[in-house]
């Protein structure tokens, strides 16, 4: 999981890294992690971490989309938000094994917006699309995806998706 590298490395904390909350981080890793990742945490050593405006965006975008009273997909929307913000791939950026882990924990813990990906957009370039169809802009010149010369890269079929893909973002 790239956050347990960051904080390894001592890049970010255990907060800056998932989005969370130090209370709502202890509760997720009491309930969910082994004792030896609960360690590797060190939720000790963690400061509150404060999101930026677009980090609250998707947070919100996330939770107006989240199953209703799941204190579960309130969390994954912090993380998911803040993992989206680093520059890989978001399903690798959540340390999972592949795009399509990604696109069932999407329809699992927020079932409208997943189900709103008909065509297999990346999530990450799906997630700032609404975003900014929220906000009545355009992520770009072409009247529809279909003409855009980037339509190779914002979407992917679900089986093609491999760690070693060079081209856009999940």
């Amino acid at each position: 999981m790239h956050a347990l590298e960051e904080i390894a490395a001592g890049v970010a904390t255990a907060t800056e890294a998932t989005g969370l909350s130090r209370a709502e981080l202890r509760n997720v890793l009491n309930r969910s992690v082994p004792a030896t990742v609960l360690q590797a945490f060190g939720s000790e050593k963690v400061r509150e971490a404060k999101p930026g405006v677009e980090e609250e965006l998707l947070r919100d975008l996330l939770l107006a989309h989240a199953r209703p009273g799941d204190q579960t997909s309130a969390c994954f929307a912090k993380i998911i938000a803040r993992r989206a913000l680093r520059h890989d791939h978001l399903w690798l950026e959540l340390g999972l094994s592949d795009r399509s882990e990604l696109s069932l924990l999407l329809a699992i813990h927020f079932p409208t917006l997943a189900a709103g990906n008909t065509n297999h957009m990346r999530w990450k370039k799906y997630l700032y699309r609404m975003l900014c169809e929220a906000e009545g802009f355009s992520l770009c010149t072409a009247p529809s995806c279909r003409e855009c010369k980037e339509y190779k890269n914002c979407f992917v079929a679900e089986q093609s998706e491999t760690p070693g893909c060079a081209t856009g973002l999940n």
